[in-house]
């Protein structure tokens, strides 16, 4: 009995053993499973985190890319097709493409262009409905370029001797014989043409759009049979600009002078002392122009015509500044200004604008700009300084850019900086040399820089290119 006892104890104790064993092995199994379990889990609501966020994006660049469509369809729609006192943020609901089902929303907030810029700032924030709190943001600049994004624009053609440099792109509607240097584009709306006698040997000749001595660094740049930019389409930008310096209080808007036209002396301060010109000064001879027409009456005003103070005024609202006359302009510039010499009725008979003195910015990061628009020519005076410097974008629509010449050697100046950009519809010259390539009249040094600032940053209501809105930065958090 007692052998029996024992062996019952003992298999007792066997079994005891095998179920602590299983237990044992089921908890740490248990353990395994529940870290395997915790980790898909993590892993689980990581991936769909990242999904969320990934299709966040997604929304927020949809609505980006639905106010770049809106911009290039209604380029002055900065209020989403609402009224323009609705300030925004706009809300869209974005659906899935295949269900039709609602899956989040983009809020777009849109920073309508300054005065002086056509910049916009697209803000497109994006959530999915399964995380509205998981927020993605787009964030795009967005601008018109300007005319002025040439640094120089002519309806003529052209010949940029050996020693001169273009800075900026360059335009002709005619054909460019380019012996010089240049650092961006350099188009022609030709194919070929016939080089006047003008562009030296071996013109006249039939030529291609573009040729000349460049090095081949600056023939990359040669771009033929480009389209024309057409200077008669400024006429729509002029009666704008009167309208707008009509609605501004005077002397913003100038009619008819019925003298010889209208001086303005920029301030430092931020405005213009405006003058009428009573009578002109006299110059030792006459002069001609760059076709060779005769100018037989000064350009000069009278500075004892000075004294009476027509008008001291600020800058007016719309930064413009309209004459519907001839217009001196000289000082230092505070702002963004326009000025513009035009009668947009006449066919004929142009008024010009005359650079009396140097041009000015009060500083040159882009907040002070000049624009000048003279429906004639751009000339500078007989007397303007022996070292002139011109700061500004200047657009010359049915003239020249250009100074006269004297006979004689009577009036070789020095140098001429122009810092900005020059579109002259006719023929533009600083320089008159002979045929030993010496400066017989004008500026016998010249030095152009095309002003970046003007590219989307142009003067008020400045005339804009037909390239319509580009994308000037894109960032998202």
């Amino acid at each position: 009995m007692k052998i029996k006892n024992l062996k019952l104890k003992i298999e007792n104790f066997e079994h005891g053993s095998v179920l602590i064993y299983a237990v044992v092995v089921i908890f740490i199994f248990s353990l395994v499973l529940l870290g395997v379990l915790q980790f898909a889990t993590s892993e689980l609501r990581v991936v769909r985190g990242t999904a969320n966020r990934e299709q966040a994006f997604q929304i927020a660049e949809a609505g980006a890319n639905y106010y770049q469509w809106r911009l290039a369809h209604f380029p002055s729609d900065f209020w989403d097709g609402n009224a323009s006192t609705t300030p925004g943020p706009f809300i869209h609901d974005y659906l899935d493409k295949d269900t039709e089902d609602v899956i989040g929303q983009f809020k777009l907030t849109i920073t309508v262009p300054a005065t002086g810029t056509t910049v916009t700032i697209i803000k497109s924030e994006g959530h999915t409905l399964a995380a509205p709190k998981q927020l993605r943001t787009i964030t795009v600049r967005y601008g018109v370029p300007s005319l002025a994004k040439y640094g120089f624009l002519t309806n003529e053609n052209v010949w940029i001797g050996p020693d001169e440099h273009v800075s900026g792109a360059m335009h002709s509607n005619g054909g460019i014989r380019f012996d010089g240097t240049g650092n961006a584009p350099i188009t022609s709306a030709k194919t070929t043409y016939s080089c006047p006698a003008w562009s030296g040997s071996p013109c006249p000749a039939t030529k291609p759009g573009i040729w000349g001595s460049a090095p081949e660094a600056t023939k990359n740049f040669w771009q033929m049979s480009q389209p024309s930019i057409l200077f008669s389409s400024l006429s729509n930008d002029l009666n704008a600009m009167r309208s707008k310096a009509k609605a501004d209080p005077a002397p913003a808007y100038l009619g008819p002078s019925n003298k010889y036209g209208y001086s303005f002396v920029f301030n430092a301060n931020g405005t213009a002392d405006i003058y009428l010109v009573k009578s002109l000064r006299s110059t030792p001879s006459n002069g001609w122009d760059v076709y060779g027409n005769a100018i037989s009456q000064s350009i000069d005003y009278d500075p004892a015509q000075l004294q009476q103070l027509y008008s001291h005024t600020p800058i007016p609202p719309s930064g413009i500044f309209f004459a519907e006359d001839n217009v001196w302009v000289e000082g230092t510039v505070k702002g963004k200004v326009q000025v513009v010499a035009a009668v947009p009725s006449k066919t004929s008979g142009f008024p010009n604008l005359y650079i009396a003195n140097n041009l000015l910015y009060t500083t040159n990061d882009g907040s002070d700009i000049l624009g000048l628009l003279s429906q004639g020519s751009i000339v500078p005076v007989y007397y303007a300084p022996t070292n002139l410097t011109v700061n500004a974008a200047m657009v010359a629509q049915n003239g020249s850019i250009q100074i006269y010449q004297y006979p004689n050697n009577t009036n070789v100046k020095n140098s001429i900086t122009i810092n900005g950009s020059l579109a002259s519809f006719g023929l533009w010259t600083w320089t008159y040399v002979d045929g030993s390539n010496t400066a017989v009249s004008g500026y016998a040094n010249t030095y152009t820089n095309y002003d970046s600032n003007l590219l989307y940053g142009a003067p008020p209501s400045f005339p804009l290119s037909t390239d319509g809105y580009q994308q000037i930065s894109w960032t998202s958090d």
